[in-house]
């Protein structure tokens, strides 16, 4: 039985992450908060990874946000986000570990990369300004882990998912992504009885979509394989318009109202779809299409309502 740290395991990821190492067993999972280990702090993440000697980790620790997030607080993003990865993997490997899988995002890859982006399109031209921060932080967490196994001979890799949705998203009005929005608003107004529902933007932005478990499967298949990619991109190889989606999240609420665009508001990038042909031609692909997943989100959401627990 290998010993598994899920550095990370209370975010939408690492839960996701934390149920998929039940499911398939063979581990002894190791888990800790911020209470016992702060990953910014190089020597309580040195001392905590020498104490456990984990053989595997996957770090999904991150400081994420939305535009606004991004845009406000560049410095934190970049720094805490440098700090937990260059803490992990040096961590790591003095501590003994033998495989390291790093997560990382779509957002790496630069503004006008080609579409859909395949993994050699990084650093190839400038990224999007307003995720910047987080996203070099991102690229130097991946050239830790490639440059590590060149020189040290460990299999230290990364997985870069594109958007991801699913059970523990977080539906905060400002600092949530479009999904876990778009679910919040058109659940406020079916219970409003609201006529009209507007999204930002013409609607036509074309997007990518992974259910959360679906990126939890595919990084246990990563670890699995004797020699994964250095780093390679986790998505489903196909994308939906922004108004398709918001009219798929309202067929699964249930709300019926008017769904209108405003074309006055950004649309943002025209596409970002991830080329998967690599993770593909290793024997994984996704699981869950996209209204089966919304409707598995919207379910977790009414019940953290419920239960009080929804981050809001």
């Amino acid at each position: 039985m290998k010993k598994l740290f899920i550095a990370g395991h209370r975010g939408m990821v690492g839960s996701a992450l934390v149920r998929e190492a039940g499911k398939r067993g063979g581990f002894e999972l190791v888990t800790a908060g911020r209470d016992r280990v702060d990953l910014c702090n190089q020597s309580e993440t040195f001392g905590f990874l020498a104490g456990e000697k984990p053989d595997v980790v996957i770090i999904a620790a991150a400081k994420v946000g939305g535009i606004h997030a991004n845009s406000t607080y560049p410095a934190d993003f970049i720094y805490e986000n440098l700090a937990i990865a260059s803490n992990c993997v040096e961590g790591c490997r003095r501590a003994g570990v033998g495989r390291v899988l790093f997560l990382g995002s779509s957002c790496i890859y630069p503004k006008l990369a080609p579409q859909p982006m395949p993994e050699d399109c990084l650093l190839t031209s400038p990224l999007e300004v307003t995720n910047e921060a987080y996203a070099i932080a991102k690229i130097a967490g991946l050239k830790l882990c490639q440059h590590y196994r060149a020189q040290h001979g460990l299999v230290y890799h990364s997985a870069m998912p594109t958007n991801l949705y699913g059970p523990g998203d977080n539906y905060h009005p400002e600092n949530s992504h479009v999904i876990p929005a778009l679910i919040r608003r058109f659940h406020e107004a079916k219970e409003s009885g609201a006529e009209r529902v507007t999204i930002w933007g013409t609607g036509t932005p074309r997007r990518e979509f992974l259910h959360v478990d679906d990126l939890a499967a595919a990084c246990f298949h990563l670890l699995a394989l004797e020699d994964p990619p250095d780093w390679v991109n986790v998505g489903v190889g196909e994308d939906v318009t922004i108004l398709e989606l918001a009219t798929l999240v309202a067929k699964t609420v249930g709300y019926e109202g008017r769904i209108e665009t405003d074309p006055s508001k950004p649309d943002g990038t025209p596409r970002k779809l991830m080329d998967v042909s690599r993770i593909k031609a290793t024997g994984w692909s996704p699981a869950i299409g996209l209204e089966e997943g919304l409707a598995d989100a919207y379910q977790d959401f009414l019940a953290s309502l419920e239960a009080g627990v929804a981050r809001l």
